[in-house]
C-alpha cells in the first residue's frame, strides 16, 4: 500500500500543475495480465490480516521472489514505451539484489525500525538486521509520521516511488504543460 501513495500523490498534483486525469486513458500496458499475476502472487505470499490463511516462509519468500520475476518482465516490456517504467524497474532490481544477498527477506536497519515506531524481528517479508549485506540497498530509512500507512524503505523503493510520480505527471500532461508554460516568453503589453 504504501508504494502506491506517491502514484496517489503524482495523481493529486497533476491537475495543479496542468494536467489531465482524462488523458490517463491513452496510457497502453502491455502485458498487463503479468502486472495482475505479479501482484497476486505477492498477496498470496504475504496476505494481509483479514484474509483466510497465512502462507509459510519458504512458499511466502519462492512466491514473492516469483512475483518480481513475473514484474519485471512486464516492466521490460513496457520500458520504453511508459514513462516513469525504467525507474520502476531500476528499484525493483535493487530490491531484489538487497533480498537475494540476504536470504530472502529484506533487511531493515533497527534505527529505521525504531524512528518508524515498529518493533519486530521479522514481519511479512522484512526482518530486522543490524549488519546486513549491502547495507545501503536495505530498508534503512523511516517514513514521517504524517504518511499514511508509513514504513521503513530503501533506495530501490525510492526509485519506484519516483517512478510513479512521474509516470503520473507525464500521463496526465501535467509535466507537458510545466514545461510549454516555462518555454513560452512572457506577454507584453502593446
Amino acid at each position: 500500500m504504501a508504494l502506491a501513495l506517491p502514484l496517489l500523490a503524482g495523481l493529486a498534483v497533476a491537475p495543479l500543475l496542468g494536467g489531465r486525469w482524462s488523458l490517463l486513458g491513452r496510457v497502453r500496458l502491455r502485458a498487463l495480465g503479468f502486472f495482475y499475476v505479479g501482484l497476486a502472487l505477492q498477496v498470496a505470499a504475504f496476505p494481509a490480516g483479514h484474509l483466510p490463511w497465512r502462507t509459510p516462509d519458504g512458499v511466502a519468500v519462492g512466491l514473492w521472489l516469483a512475483s518480481y520475476v513475473v514484474l519485471a518482465v512486464a516492466l521490460a516490456v513496457n520500458l520504453r514505451s511508459v514513462p516513469g517504467v525504467p525507474l520502476v524497474g531500476a528499484g525493483l532490481v535493487l530490491n531484489v539484489v538487497a533480498v537475494v544477498a540476504n536470504g530472502g527477506h529484506m533487511p531493515a536497519l533497527p534505527a529505521a525500525l525504531q524512528a518508524a515506531g515498529m518493533h519486530f524481528t521479522q514481519s511479512r517479508n522484512s526482518v530486522a538486521l543490524a549488519h546486513p549485506h549491502l547495507a545501503w540497498l536495505v530498508d534503512r530509512w523511516a517514513a514521517p509520521g504524517w504518511v499514511p500507512y508509513g514504513n521503513v524503505f530503501s533506495v530501490g523503493d525510492v526509485l519506484i516511488a519516483a517512478g510513479s510520480v512521474l509516470f503520473a505527471l507525464v500521463a496526465t500532461g501535467a509535466l507537458t504543460s510545466v514545461r510549454g508554460a516555462r518555454a513560452r516568453p512572457p506577454r507584453t503589453a502593446g
